[in-house]
């Protein structure tokens, strides 16, 4: 769509747009005094617009009128969609520890917080070991035994060793009063799906521990050995959160199984992980519809279950004889009731959760957390996030994904309170939810966001208690995201990408720097990024280009163990030196612009990213060749769509006989479908099925898939869904 620069929009065309003429004329008004004043292109022209004139309760074509005649003819490839204000800056995490040490830190470099962001961010890897003091004191992180220094130089470690010497608790770190959290502070707050009309309900931190330390006690009653692996595969409820930090504080193992997967995939990761019990539901309540969940683990052949009723106070299965429903579990340790437990002190490096993401030879790889992984969640959220004492943090996920343990640590370390919705995430409910619970962050992912912005489920609510946004998990869309931000009267949308193995952010924004839509504005805190050429030669650090990405391995919290795979082969081998250290392969291609933002790309090996979710081409291809017998091989490859966004799944399909016509082609889409959400996940779904007569290799006869990708433009895709 073309739109016109700001001084050429009149009031018929504010009207036009859907606006009411007498709200037109003032909207026309208004629009004059600030082009008068801020001229009719630029940021500044646009941060009074959207400060202004816009709310959410006008038609979002008005405010992509005005956001895009802003910057119509600037000649900015990220156009700025928010800018801080000097007195919001100086109240954040960050501004405040700036306003008081900054010029001790950065010498006379120093001026305020927002001019001083990006020095102290290249302050926080020049300075990992002040740095790192200083957060940990921040956050009130209590250690059992100090380190004995922050970071060691190790040849085992190519990015050196982290604490050594320390012993702590993660799940001690949540628990514990200090300055940022008191006992009768709430810090969990939640809602069923269907309750809509109710309150909300809460809990507190004196509250919390109780139910924490109960369940504690229960699990050694089943006579464990300290360090053993337990397996959690249900929604992200109340109980998973209590649950979740007794096995961490107790000295065993979370094993994350998200509940969406299919029975096969449950049993592979409860054996990578040797997990010795599961907590699992009975089933999982979705838009009224009950979901089998303890069938599936039953299916999986899992070892003791734990198994909680969704609703009711009893379980609606029967029960295999040597599982335990949670009423009976509880009861083994009900002499323990209010009985503090103490947290059981483990070295820093011992583990606290096993995670996994896909890799690309099939299998998952199993990523151990330690207790020192939960820290730099944390640490995230509290300098990139702004999560404090008085936040509310809201971020639909599952405990199965690194997003669910991070978003535990994040609030509870940092003195929050976490937000929970058990339902939907997607509807009305949720939106309400958002309101009532008076949330101050909103986690997101775009897909969810589209969905919406397409159902407008957020109209007549007020989402005006949000101070910022945060994304993450997809490639986000400009106008969706403009959306968003309309919907809190444009509060800052923070882009943040990680992984599961470095336990959160290498790249994100900062509300200390104007932010531009679907775009990064820093490395995270305490990280150095690189681009690679075609060569894989890192390229200048200030220089725009696009290639795939590499990390400096100076980073706090990141993995340095799999259980199923060789760390150094996966994350080093065959990676270039810089100022002395090997590049930690990370595999996304990601873009540096001439304005200093980063984009990214998607994957730059053979995984892809759909729903959120890293899953393997190897993967998907496995179960696609199965569906029909005249298929002869597939290639699975994620596009993303031409108005920007998150990869579509589309399979390429070579057939042993000519047989693509289109109705052979949606009958296999539609397969294709079926198998993988049966199979797989049910939250996978494929966009296009395309016909090719072979698929391109290499000499060595590894199927290109880049290749592909760049070729998919050309082939005709239409997505059905």
């Amino acid at each position: 769509m073309s739109y016109e620069f700001l001084h050429e929009i009149t009031a018929e065309k504010i009207s036009a747009a859907g606006v009411q003429s007498d709200e037109a004329e003032r909207l026309h008004c208004g629009l004059a005094a600030i082009i008068g004043q801020h001229g009719s292109t630029g940021p500044a022209a646009w941060k009074a617009v959207s400060k202004l004139l816009l709310n959410p309760k006008l038609p979002f074509i008005f405010h992509q009128m005005m956001y895009y005649g802003c910057y119509k003819g600037f000649g900015s490839a990220t156009p700025l969609a928010w800018i801080p204000e000097l007195e919001n800056a100086e109240s954040t995490n960050i501004g405040q520890v700036l306003k008081k040490q900054g010029e001790a830190f950065l010498g006379s470099k120093y001026k305020d917080p927002i001019s001083s962001f990006k020095d102290f961010q290249e302050f926080s890897v020049s300075n990992p070991e002040v740095y790192w003091k200083l957060i940990f004191e921040e956050m009130g992180i209590l250690f059992f035994e100090p380190p004995s220094d922050i970071l060691r130089e190790d040849v085992h470690y190519p990015g050196g060793q982290w604490l050594p010497g320390a012993c702590i608790n993660a799940a001690a770190n949540c628990l514990h009063e200090n300055d940022k959290k008191g006992l009768n502070d709430v810090v969990l707050i939640w809602r069923d799906e269907g309750c809509d009309s109710l309150p909300v309900q809460s809990m507190t931190l004196k509250e919390l521990r109780m139910e924490v330390w109960l369940v504690a006690h229960a699990l050694d009653v089943l006579g464990l050995e300290k360090g053993s692996s337990i397996a959690i595969a249900m929604p992200m409820t109340v109980t998973a959160v209590v649950v979740y930090l007794a096995i961490v504080l107790a000295g065993y193992v979370v094993v994350s199984i998200a509940d969406s997967f299919a029975s096969t995939e449950i049993s592979t990761r409860l054996k990578i992980s040797k997990a010795q019990a599961i907590f699992t539901q009975d089933y999982v309540l979705r838009a009224s519809k009950e979901l089998p969940l303890y069938s599936k683990v039953i299916d999986a052949d899992a070892p003791l279950a734990i198994v909680i009723p969704a609703k009711a106070s009893t379980i609606s299965s029967r029960l295999r004889t040597y599982d335990k429903s949670w009423h009976d579990f509880l009861e083994t340790a009900k002499h323990y009731k209010g009985n503090e437990y103490s947290a059981v002190k483990v070295p820093v490096e011992a583990f606290s959760n096993i995670l996994f993401s896909s890799g690309t030879t099939g299998e998952p790889k199993a990523i151990p957390w330690t207790h020192a992984t939960p820290l730099k969640a944390a640490a995230d959220a509290w300098s990139h996030m702004d999560i404090r004492k008085g936040d509310v943090v809201a971020w639909p996920t599952n405990l199965g994904w690194m997003m669910g343990p991070w978003l535990v640590y994040a609030t509870l370390v940092n003195g929050s309170a976490m937000a929970l919705y058990n339902g939907s995430p997607v509807g009305f409910g949720f939106a309400k939810f958002v309101q009532d619970a008076r949330v101050t962050m909103l986690g997101v992912v775009p897909s969810m966001v589209r969905v919406w912005k397409n159902t407008n489920c957020t109209a007549d609510l007020d989402w005006s208690t949000i101070r910022c946004f945060s994304s993450t998990g997809e490639a986000s869309s400009v106008d969706e995201y403009l959306w968003l931000m309309g919907r809190a009267f444009y509060k800052p949308i923070i882009e943040y990408c990680g992984g599961t193995e470095i336990g959160g952010g290498f790249v994100t924004g900062s509300l200390l720097q104007p932010q531009a839509l679907a775009a990064f504005s820093t490395p995270a805190m305490g990280c150095t990024l690189l681009i690679l050429d075609s060569n894989g030669v890192p390229l200048p650090q200030s220089k725009p280009a696009i290639g795939e990405l590499a990390l400096v391995p100076t980073m706090f919290g990141a993995s340095t163990t799999l259980l199923n795979a060789d760390h150094y082969e996966v994350y080093f081998s065959g990676m270039p030196h810089w100022n002395g250290r090997v590049l930690r392969r990370h595999g996304d291609e990601f873009e540096l612009t001439i304005d200093g933002y980063y984009r990214a790309h998607g994957r730059a090996d053979d995984t892809m990213n759909l729903g959120g979710i890293k899953v393997s081409s190897v993967e998907l291809e496995r179960i696609c060749n199965g569906v029909d017998e005249t298929i002869l091989e597939t290639a699975a490859i994620g596009v993303p769509p031409s108005g920007g966004g998150p990869e579509q799944l589309v399979v390429v399909v070579v057939f042993k006989e000519n047989s693509s016509s289109e109705e052979k082609l949606d009958q296999l889409r539609m397969a294709f479908n079926s198998a993988l959400q049966r199979q797989l996940n049910p939250l996978f779904r494929v966009a296009s099925v395309v016909s090719v007569p072979s698929l391109p290799r290499t000499a060595s006869n590894k199927v290109m898939r880049r290749v592909l990708k760049k070729q998919i433009p050309h082939l005709n895709v239409r997505p059905k869904f």
